[in-house]
């Protein structure tokens, strides 16, 4: 398969601490890939880079063929907000918001009116068991509904790519998997591909695929899957 995105000999300094050295992978359309690593490998840089977040030093990022790389700020911008999502260990959910307007928000953003994105966005509360949350806001939810929200969110406006750092990383397992098992279904269901860092082999099990960031490398494996 071609691949919609990939990092081609990337390397990534801050200050004189090497991030990445080097770093290549590509990644296919509908694919969910896990990148996987110890603490400081540069897997979460790595991700940042493909979405276009951090600027590499050398080497190239492209998306559906195009470099991304170069693209200026703007442009990169317009991409995160019309053909990416994110979701963030924490969830990072605006706390002035409600859940269904933080779920709306890629949708506002996006130019979308008012009145149908939060009709948009109360279609995922029964599908992430959360009805009856709409109205209320971050500081109000567990952290599993918080990160469903965001979950929600990520995926609201329907994006080519869901970048998703540890995404059930302030979670217990149990949370965790539940949260893991929607973000796959709700992905396949519209083909979105999934791009998520973790350092849990419980969540990376949910892939098709993993790479291993070592030293700001690089190396694929793709181990044969049992069920979650």
């Amino acid at each position: 398969m071609s691949a919609l995105i990939e990092a081609d000999d990337v390397v990534l300094s801050f200050g004189r601490t090497p991030a990445l050295q080097g770093a290549s992978l590509s990644v296919a359309a509908g694919e969910i890939l896990a990148i996987m690593g110890p603490s400081g490998s540069g897997k979460t840089t790595l991700l940042h880079c493909l979405a276009g977040i951090l600027t590499p030093d050398a080497g190239e990022i492209r998306f559906e063929g195009r470099r991304l790389d170069t693209l200026g700020e703007a442009d990169r911008s317009a991409l995160r907000r019309d053909r990416f999502g994110f979701v963030f260990q924490f969830g990072q959910l605006v706390p002035e918001l409600t859940a269904e307007e933080n779920i709306a928000l890629p949708l506002l953003l996006g130019g979308t009116r008012r009145a149908a994105a939060l009709k948009e966005a109360g279609t995922w509360f029964e599908r992430l068991d959360l009805e009856g949350l709409e109205k209320r806001r971050s500081g109000e939810l567990s952290g599993g509904q918080a990160q469903r929200v965001a979950l929600a969110r990520g995926l609201v406006a329907r994006p080519e790519i869901l970048f998703a750092d540890e995404p059930t990383g302030s979670l217990d397992s149990l949370t965790g998997e539940h949260v893991m098992d929607l973000l796959v279904d709700a992905a396949r269901e519209q083909g979105t591909t999934v791009i998520v860092v973790t350092h849990e082999p419980r969540v990376a099990a949910y892939a098709d695929r993993e790479v291993i960031v070592r030293d700001g490398k690089a190396s694929s494996f793709s181990p044969v899957r049992t069920t979650p």
